[in-house]
C-alpha cells in the first residue's frame, strides 16, 4: 500500500469542485437531471462576449476579463482581411489571455502585451513556447482535460488539429452561468464526441468556418486545413452547441491561402433543419443571448 500524503486527497477534491463549477458531473453521469442544465440556468446575464478580428474573442465579466487568440497586428494578414482590429488594452478589471497555438494570426505578441500590460495569465498549450511574454504576464503551459482557474474563469485545454500538425489545442471555458468552446482554427478530428460528452451541451461553440486549403508547404495536399461550414455545423452539432458563432473568415487575395466561397452562406445552409442557431458577428459585437 503506498502512502497517502495527503496530496491525492487534495487532488481529488479540487477536481470535483472543478467539475462542478464546469457543469460536468451530470454530463459524467449522463443522467436526467443533469449539473449542465443546473449551471446553465444560474447567473445567465453574468458572462458578455464580444467578437474580435479574424479568431479571437473577449470573455467579459464585471470584474474580469478573458481573451482567447486576440488579433491587433495590421500587419499579420495586411490588407487580405478586411476585419476591423478591436483594441484589447481596455481590460475591464483581472486580464487574462488563451492561445489556442503559436502562429502569429492566434499568438499576437502585440495583442497579448496591450492585453497584459498590468499583468495577468498567459495560457498557452504544452509543447509551445509563445515568445515574447509581457514582463508582468505569468505564463501557464496547460496539459489536455486538466480544468484550471484563471482568476473568474475556468478554462480547460481540449485536444485540437493544425493543419500542419503543429501543436494546437481548443478551449472550453466556463463563468457567469455559460460554457463555451472556442475551437483556433482546428480541421476535422476524432475527439468531438468525447469533448461533447466531457463538457457539453455549449451556450455557444466559436468555430473556424473557412475550409481554407493552403498552398505554402510542398507537395500541396488540397485538402481543406481548417474546419468547413459543414464540418463546423457537424461538430456544433457532436458538442451539443445552442449557437454556432463562426470565426477565423474573411480572407481574401492570398495565392497560397484559399478559402471557400460564401463560408457564412454555406454555414446557414448546412445548419438548415438543426437545432443550432447560427449567428455571425462583426468584429466588436456582443454575442446576444437571446437569439
Amino acid at each position: 500500500m503506498s502512502r497517502d500524503d495527503g496530496t491525492f486527497g487534495r487532488r481529488i477534491r479540487r477536481r470535483e469542485f472543478l467539475l462542478g463549477c464546469a457543469g460536468l458531473a451530470g454530463a459524467a453521469l449522463g443522467g436526467a437531471v443533469s449539473g449542465g442544465a443546473a449551471f446553465a440556468a444560474g447567473r445567465a446575464d453574468g458572462l458578455r462576449i464580444q467578437r474580435l478580428a479574424w479568431a479571437g474573442i473577449r470573455l467579459q465579466l464585471p470584474q474580469a476579463t478573458l481573451f482567447i487568440d486576440p488579433l491587433v497586428n495590421p500587419q499579420e494578414w495586411g490588407a487580405a482581411l478586411k476585419d476591423a482590429l478591436i483594441p484589447v488594452g481596455d481590460a475591464v478589471g483581472d486580464a487574462s489571455v488563451l492561445i489556442t497555438h503559436a502562429h502569429g494570426d492566434h499568438f499576437d505578441a502585440k495583442a497579448v502585451a496591450d492585453a497584459l500590460g498590468n499583468g495577468g495569465v498567459l495560457a498557452h498549450p504544452v509543447g509551445t513556447n509563445p515568445l515574447p511574454v509581457p514582463a508582468k504576464a505569468r505564463v501557464r503551459p496547460s496539459a489536455l482535460w486538466e480544468p484550471q482557474l484563471i482568476g473568474d474563469f475556468t478554462a480547460t485545454a481540449v485536444p485540437a488539429s493544425d493543419g500542419y500538425g503543429d501543436p494546437q489545442v481548443s478551449w472550453v471555458v466556463s463563468a457567469g452561468g455559460r460554457r463555451i468552446f472556442h475551437g483556433g482554427d482546428t480541421l476535422w478530428h476524432g475527439h468531438w464526441w468525447r469533448i461533447g460528452r466531457q463538457f457539453g451541451p455549449f451556450d455557444a461553440a466559436f468555430l473556424p468556418v473557412n475550409g481554407a486549403r493552403f498552398g505554402w508547404r510542398k507537395p500541396v495536399s488540397g485538402q481543406p486545413g481548417v474546419l468547413t461550414p459543414e464540418q463546423a455545423v457537424a461538430a456544433a452539432t457532436i458538442l451539443g452547441a445552442k449557437r454556432l458563432v463562426p470565426i477565423h473568415y474573411g480572407v481574401s487575395g492570398i495565392a497560397e491561402y484559399v478559402e471557400v466561397d460564401d463560408p457564412i452562406e454555406q454555414l446557414k445552409k448546412a445548419a438548415r433543419g438543426k437545432a443550432i442557431d447560427i449567428q455571425p458577428l462583426t468584429p466588436g459585437a456582443w454575442v446576444d443571448w437571446e437569439q
